[in-house]
């Protein structure tokens, strides 16, 4: 692709991203909207009828060996392998606290965690990147990479979405169903948790796109990243 070393670094990581990305945010619509699971349209039917050691299905057992795979690799991938940025610190606790919530989730039989959980996927802007280093849009208005897209689009996965069917299912509902259930609050301290990360990223991505529609980017960057002379000092 004839790409400068830095740019040539950055592909493998957004590239392999994209894929997983991908592939089990295709999987998770298959679970959520082709399957018998009431899970999205009635977030707290997870909790209905629910017991301690139930079996987990297993179609949604694949969902969770897929997840803990991918986010078991990404701590190791995030500290040793992928560019260090300034929200890199945070990417990590992100992935203990996304990899833990799913464990746990699969160890107490709670199924709406897992299978909702990979709804909210990164795939737009894992593709936004991959057009970035690539230089496939080197106009950040032109259409292969609008920015102004990634932000309504991560608004209502992440923002809207998560809340309301998952937050909501776990924070409210679960009490209404099931009284007693364990570990009402450390599942639900890791997932408020997990939405503040939310709000923190989707602040870069405001700062990104007020900086592109201001005229303040000559060219397009990841505004995470270090600048030449910061990444000296780091």
């Amino acid at each position: 692709c004839n790409l400068q070393p830095k740019d040539a670094a950055k592909m493998p990581e957004s590239a392999w991203k994209l894929l997983f990305y991908t592939l089990s945010w295709s999987y998770g619509i298959y679970l959520l909207f082709f399957t018998d699971y009431p899970f999205f349209y009635d977030p707290p039917s997870v909790f209905y009828d629910w017991k301690k050691g139930m079996d987990v299905p297993t179609d949604i057992a694949i969902a969770y060996l897929l997840q803990c795979s991918f986010y078991g690799h990404s701590i190791y991938a995030t500290a040793y392998m992928d560019t260090w940025r300034k929200d890199s610190v945070v990417m990590l606790l992100h992935h203990v606290v996304t990899l833990t919530l799913i464990a746990f989730s699969y160890a107490f039989s709670r199924d709406c965690k897992g299978s909702c959980r990979g709804l909210p996927g990164g795939r737009r802007l894992c593709w936004g990147k991959l057009c970035w280093v690539s230089h496939l849009s080197q106009d950040p208005r032109g259409p292969l990479n609008p920015p102004c897209s990634l932000c309504p689009g991560r608004f209502w996965f992440r923002l809207y979405w998560f809340p309301l069917k998952v937050l909501y299912a776990t924070c409210y509902s679960s009490l209404q169903l099931v009284p007693n259930i364990p570990f009402y609050f450390f599942f639900n301290a890791l997932l408020l948790v997990l939405t503040l990360m939310n709000i923190y990223w989707f602040l870069y991505i405001v700062l990104f796109v007020a900086k592109v529609l201001m005229g303040q980017m000559q060219e397009v960057n990841d505004v995470r990243e270090y600048d030449v002379e910061d990444s000296k000092k780091t």
